[in-house]
């Protein structure tokens, strides 16, 4: 092996391409898995990374793709738990099969791969970064199943460091607020029709009290996910990282005394709303 080598989940779009872009230019072999082949075909000729197709949802795929870095690059030396999925729904609402969805993609994938990689990472002392979310910190109403798997996903990856940090490994997690992507750009257009504004208002909208006052751009995630992953962050162990302008430091009940903040119609109209320049 040489060199180190990298797998990343959902690599063909938003935050994993992103990180596959940091990684290569940062000297690292990457290979880029999800299950769409011509999005991570386009990633492999912009990047240098390596694509495969594969389920996360499917511990068979996972062993696969392990196998194949393996085989391709000689070792294995880092994680990127990037893929996931949004169901929306409270815990009242949402169907048996999203719920389900959700567990498999953002909970169990992640886990077979982990399982999958582990005797290849104590090889290295690698390090494994799984992609949460400030959902993942507080909850967010309406997506019940995505707030818990990803709460989930942070929690495994601080069991991944207490069992096996004695072997050298590390786990850590970052939790992204709004972050430009094709997913978020997708759910920002459906909420832009709803209010009647277009996406980049809408983008100033749901990030109008994150004191960066923006959303993040998938290659500032990435960033912190790169450095996660290299010898710089040696000695970041079962971290849960936010990367997310500041959200979750925000006290919802202060929002009130925003000045940006015009008190409206009485209860059961519009109760604020926010100016955005």
């Amino acid at each position: 092996m040489t060199g180190n080598v990298a797998i990343v989940t959902g690599g063909g779009t938003g935050i994993g391409a992103a990180s596959a872009a940091v990684l290569r230019d940062q000297g690292w072999e990457v290979v880029v898995c999800g299950r769409r082949q011509d999005v991570l075909a386009g990633v492999a000729d912009a990047t240098g990374a390596h694509p495969v197709v594969a389920d996360v949802a499917s511990a068979e795929d996972m062993e696969r793709l392990v196998a194949e870095t393996v085989e391709q690059f000689g070792g294995l030396n880092g994680l990127v738990l990037n893929a996931g999925i949004v169901r929306p729904g409270s815990a009242g609402d949402l169907s048996t099969e999203d719920w389900d969805a959700m567990v498999r993609t953002n909970l169990t994938g992640p886990f077979f791969l982990v399982r999958a990689a582990l005797p290849h990472l104590v090889k290295s002392e690698g390090a494994i970064v799984g992609v949460a979310s400030a959902a993942a910190l507080r909850a967010t109403a309406g997506i019940a199943g995505y707030d818990a798997t990803k709460a989930g996903l942070a929690m495994l990856m601080q069991s991944v460091a207490v069992d096996y940090g004695p072997l050298g490994i590390r786990a850590n997690a970052v939790c992204p607020g709004w972050t430009r992507t094709e997913m978020a750009d997708m759910e920002m257009g459906e909420f832009a029709e709803q209010i009647g504004v277009d996406r980049e208002e809408a983008y100033s909208l749901a990030t109008a009290f994150v004191p960066s006052r923006r959303p993040a751009t998938s290659t500032e995630v990435a960033n912190a996910i790169a450095w996660l992953l290299s010898s710089q962050a040696s000695y970041i162990n079962a971290a849960t990282i936010p990367v997310d302008g500041g959200l979750i430091a925000v006290e919802p009940g202060a929002i009130a005394f925003d000045p940006r903040v015009r008190i409206g119609p009485p209860a059961g109209e519009a109760l604020s709303t926010a100016s955005h320049s």
